[in-house]
């Protein structure tokens, strides 16, 4: 806002001189009395005026060298990209592609000549980390673990390289080792409590491993030490993960309000087309997604999600192009599965199994690189491979403690995909109570329900699956659809009282006729004396509980008393 008081243009002009005041400088003297000679100088006046003269001449000069135009601009000096991608990273925000290039190419020159400079080793190996996650490279992986263990051998963590630890964290968490990232990252925390930058990766390594209590927990530190953009963001995926989705839409829409850079601006807006997307919003999901790519054109995660979405509102033309772009600059094998899918929902066989092929290749690089790809190689095993082998992979993520929601989602379905299901419901059940609103979540644990016969349950997920997001999947979709036709309507009238009916009132009795007496039966068990039959219940009193046996003597003296 302009603080500045407002006035007349007019008003910023030097004031003119009033004539009518003879003692003005600017008054001119009067007609004729620059006849009259001024006396002539003192001395000290000569040296007076001398003085002024060249203290004025000064001035002048050093006013002409001022206004010389020596080519420079006296501006501020914009950021280059070095500087834009060092304060991208302490602000804790994404930098652009483009400025981090820079940085590794000022980074690789320094540490040439400085060899043990503990602190630029570590910037690098982070920038490493963060170029190989961006670009779907994963080699530049093994070049940050090169990078990050010359930093701690110029400078051990002990001593206070704790940014080489957190960048050892970064590397663990991008190759998907949360158990790892998790040990790091909380020895530094250990050590340096209050030092922000470690709680964004104990975040990543606590969802990766399904630990909500300690995401959240970190999650709200990070909020206390750095707020702004990077804790918004990180908030609103908090709550994305616990399926509170207005909670989640309030915060990112906030984190793009308030996003200044280009690379974090388009990093919000992608966040609101996953947000749109999981909500079956496909324009809406579109459209943030394009304000993503014309903010940032590099920002190529918006180019898949776009691909998405565009499928649901059966573009499938655009669909196809958008994600082929994205497969080619951003080949991450989620995408390439995608694609594959896509192509054969259109029965493009071949075209399908091209895809598959390069999404085995990238596992394989991937592997060697150091990188799990277990969930994403399960979910290809278990709907177009072998489900045998989708078991045995999530096993083994089970094993290392990676129980968040997609595990548990995907080593269910694999066990139902093997023949057993009765196992499987209880992953698929774990993963859908996580709260998180996934609509093949839903579809996954609605056919295992079906398979089991449990069809109320069965049709309620099944529904929930369509209601979340109608076209969540071009294979799956459909048949969710079908499953829900074949189990057809519920009952009309709904379920039944469970309660058991109230006992009936018992009926008045009458006063019944003396029964005769019956000849006495010879007793099946021994006993010295048979007792002697209860006496017939009289008109006026009433007969006696028959829960309540009669004792010995009160049935000898009934005995006595009967003719």
């Amino acid at each position: 806002m302009d603080v500045m008081p407002q006035q007349d243009p007019e008003s910023r002009r030097p004031p003119e001189p009033s004539p009518q005041d003879p003692h003005d400088p600017y008054v001119m003297p009067a007609e004729g009395a620059t006849a009259v000679p001024p006396p002539p100088p003192t001395l000290r006046t000569t040296l007076r005026r001398a003085a002024f003269g060249a203290l004025a001449a000064g001035v002048l000069l050093a006013g002409a060298v001022v206004a010389v135009p020596d080519g420079k601009d006296d501006r501020a000096k914009e950021p280059g990209p070095v500087e834009r991608a060092e304060a991208a990273a302490t602000a804790g925000s994404p930098a652009s592609l483009s400025d981090l290039t820079a940085l590794i190419g000022d980074r690789q020159k320094w540490v040439e000549a400085h060899p043990e400079d503990a602190p630029s080793w570590a910037t690098l190996g982070s920038a490493y980390v963060e170029w190989g996650r961006r670009s779907a490279d994963a080699a530049y992986f093994g070049r940050a673990e090169e990078a990050l263990k010359r930093s701690l051998a110029a400078e051990p963590g002990e001593r206070g390289n704790g940014e080489a630890w957190v960048g050892m964290a970064a590397l663990a968490n991008a190759r998907h080792d949360f158990l790892a990232a998790k040990r790091w990252g909380e020895t530094v925390r250990k050590q340096e409590p209050k030092t922000w930058r470690v709680y964004p990766v104990l975040i990543d390594a606590y969802t990766g491993l399904g630990d909500v209590k300690a995401a959240t927990e970190a999650t709200e530190k990070f909020g206390e030490l750095r707020k702004g953009v990077p804790a918004l963001a990180r908030t609103a995926d908090l709550y994305r993960g616990q399926g509170w989705r207005e909670d989640a839409l309030a915060t990112a829409r906030e984190a793009a309000d308030r996003a200044v850079t280009p690379a974090e601006k388009a990093e919000a807006l992608h966040r609101l087309g996953e947000l749109a997307w999981e909500r079956g919003e496909a324009e809406e999901a579109v459209a943030q997604f394009d304000a993503a790519l014309r903010t940032d054109a590099g920002h190529h995660a918006s180019l898949a999600g776009k691909a998405r979405a565009l499928v649901a509102l059966d573009r499938t033309d655009e669909a196809v192009a958008a994600y082929q772009s994205a497969v080619a600059k951003l080949p991450r094998p989620a995408y390439v599965l995608e694609l594959g899918e896509l192509y054969a929902s259109l029965e493009l066989d071949g075209d399908a199994k091209s895809q598959y092929e390069e999404l085995a290749e990238l596992l394989e690089r991937a592997k060697a690189a150091g990188v799990d790809e277990s969930v994403i190689q399960a979910r290809y095993e278990s709907d177009h491979g072998d489900p045998a082998v989708a078991v045995e992979l999530l096993r083994g993520q089970w094993r290392k403690q990676h129980r968040n929601a997609a595990v548990a989602d995907a080593l269910g379905w694999a066990l139902h995909r093997s023949g057993r299901s009765e196992e499987g419901l209880t992953y698929a059940r774990q993963a859908v109570e996580t709260g998180v609103r996934n609509a093949s979540y839903a579809y996954h644990l609605g056919v295992i329900e079906r398979e089991l016969a449990q069809y109320g349950p069965a049709r309620r997920h099944l529904q929930e699956a369509l209601r979340t997001n109608p076209a969540f999947s071009p294979l799956d979709a459909p048949k969710a659809r079908e499953a829900l036709e074949t189990l057809g309507e519920p009952p009309p009238g709904g379920p039944g009282d469970m309660q058991p009916p109230p006992p009936a009132p018992e009926p008045r009795r009458e006063a019944e006729p003396e029964p005769k007496p019956e000849p006495k039966k010879e007793p099946k068990r021994e006993s010295p004396k048979p007792e002697a039959p209860a006496p017939a219940p009289s008109q006026s009193a009433p007969a006696p509980s028959k829960a309540a046996p009669s004792s010995p003597a009160a049935v000898e003296a009934d005995a006595a008393k009967s003719p």
